[in-house]
């Protein structure tokens, strides 16, 4: 009996915090929107737009590299295998340290890595360079640069291996970020639980008894009797009203 009672308890007290969410919910629905707003407005005056400039690369291993008149699966899968090996080349410090002086920018080390991205097209012995910058020519420029210097380091390191450019760079036109909808997502969702949370703290915190139902659930006290409001009637005029309103006509 007590368990069933204290469950009744809990999901009386859940019913509660939802009807105040729910009272509430005009003023949330308002928080959502000025964040999401101020989440929008954040992306597009404060966060610097993002240009990606993308080239593409061709790996081969020893044996297609030899000029063979033929090319096996094990071929091919090789020079599959070899693409994350010629992206950790490409990430080395010295590598990256020949692009930037070939490229001319003024970067380190660690910052021109983080502009990089690469990875295996779908699988193949093809891989993708991207270049990530705020500059739609620079990354262009750094991106046909690694199409240069990669290739001379890979054939230093592996021997009879080497990397050919299927596809340069272009300048881009379009900007890649930021996403002024996920920082506006970012910003309602935050809005909303924020709102939503201070809502529910304030209904827990509140101890006031406003109902009968509310005092038999938290001290399982019967009501024995209740007060009417004397100042106030169904009909709009309060008993007061109507006490002063007897007392002047006894007085004329």
């Amino acid at each position: 009996m007590e368990q069933q009672t204290r469950e009744d308890y809990i999901e009386l007290d859940l019913m509660r915090l939802l009807k105040a969410v729910w009272r509430h919910m005009i003023v949330i629905v308002l928080a959502a929107l000025l964040f999401g707003a101020a989440g929008f407005s954040a992306a597009y005056w404060l966060v610097p737009a993002k240009y990606q400039a993308t080239a593409l690369m061709y790996v081969n291993n020893g044996s297609i590299a030899m000029g063979g008149t033929s090319i096996s699966l094990s071929d091919l899968s090789a020079s599959q295998t070899l693409v994350d090996t010629y992206i950790a080349i490409l990430k080395t410090r010295l590598t990256l340290d020949d692009v930037i002086k070939e490229a001319g920018v003024r970067y380190t080390f660690e910052q021109l890595e983080k502009m990089i991205s690469a990875g295996s097209v779908n699988g193949t012995e093809i891989f993708r360079i991207t270049v990530t910058s705020a500059d739609p020519e620079e990354a262009t420029r750094i991106a046909n640069t690694i199409t240069v210097v990669l290739p001379d380091k890979i054939s230093q390191i592996l021997d009879g291996s080497s990397a050919r450019t299927v596809d340069l760079a272009v300048t881009p036109r379009t900007k890649s970020g930021p996403s002024y909808q996920k920082y506006a997502l970012a910003g309602a969702l935050a809005g909303l639980l924020l709102s939503a949370g201070i809502v529910v703290i304030r209904e827990l915190l509140d101890e006031q008894i406003h109902n009968e139902e509310q005092l038999l659930q938290s001290y399982g006290l019967p009501v024995l009797a209740s007060v009417p409001d004397l100042l106030t009637s169904k009909s709009g005029k309060g008993y007061g009203s109507y006490y002063a309103a007897a007392e002047g006509k006894n007085q004329s």
